[in-house]
């Protein structure tokens, strides 16, 4: 699950679940984990998220 919340703080962000547990928390602006890792596959699909304007 991508959770990202348009008024939250700053950097922009987006909250990575799996079984409820995060997995990670990543800092859309500068592109860095904030809280955990990201797999290449989140990454590809944060990347797509992005492009598609979901994120």
């Amino acid at each position: 699950m991508f959770l990202a919340w348009k008024g939250d703080h700053s950097p922009h962000h987006v909250h990575v679940y799996r079984d409820g547990h995060l997995v990670v928390k990543w800092d859309l602006d500068n592109w860095l984990p904030m809280k955990g890792r990201a797999t290449a596959r989140i990454l590809r699909l944060i990347k797509q998220l992005q492009e598609e304007g979901a994120l």
